[in-house]
């Protein structure tokens, strides 16, 4: 497995983590979407919730992993051919967004949940709050949680359509530095 990224492609670690992010977030979005569609009061309803919880600190934990990485696996390979600077420029901004999105979402869940004053707890165990208990914090953090979560849709989606775009119309290989099991080139 390989670590360092190579002139055509990023490192195993890389793609693996990208790919396992993928799976978190659409894990994490579908608690909350079933948990919409269950019945109040039921248990799969009950169980949801501290699911989307766990799986919420599991992106922030994930998401650290990932720039530890990023930042040691070296430069990124080359879009080849090269896509002109203002398309290089809004990627890196996309990906800026992305981030933000991924650790700030995650942390207001929790700052919702601690504004909330009830204790958190995850498979017994005690999750410290971070602020203390403010009804009113909370509203306004859990709306600030769920906009951004809603912003999320449209972030992993206009990044899903870029490379699909960069694959199937500019046909470069920026889709391709990202795949997983293809050998380097």
């Amino acid at each position: 497995m390989a670590f360092k990224n190579s002139e055509s492609r990023y490192g195993s670690w890389v793609i693996g983590l990208h790919w396992l992010m993928l799976l978190l977030l659409a894990a994490v979005y579908a608690c909350m979407e079933l948990r919409g569609l269950a019945p109040r009061g039921s248990d799969l309803r009950a169980s949801l919730k501290p699911l989307h919880f766990l799986l919420g600190l599991a992106v922030l934990a994930l998401v650290m992993l990932r720039l530890i990485v990023r930042w040691s696996a070296g430069a990124a390979p080359a879009i080849r051919p090269p896509v002109p600077t203002w398309q290089d420029r809004t990627a890196q901004l996309m990906h800026l967004a992305l981030y933000v999105f991924m650790i700030a979402t995650p942390v207001l869940g929790w700052l919702t949940l601690s504004a909330q004053g009830a204790p958190i707890t995850l498979f017994g165990l005690h999750v410290p709050a971070l602020v203390s208990a403010d009804k009113a914090l909370s509203r306004q953090l859990k709306d600030l949680h769920e906009a951004l979560a809603t912003a999320g849709y449209f972030l992993i989606g206009l990044h899903a359509a870029a490379a699909l775009a960069h694959h199937y119309i500019t046909r470069d290989n920026t889709l391709l530095r990202m795949l997983p099991g293809r050998a380097s080139r």
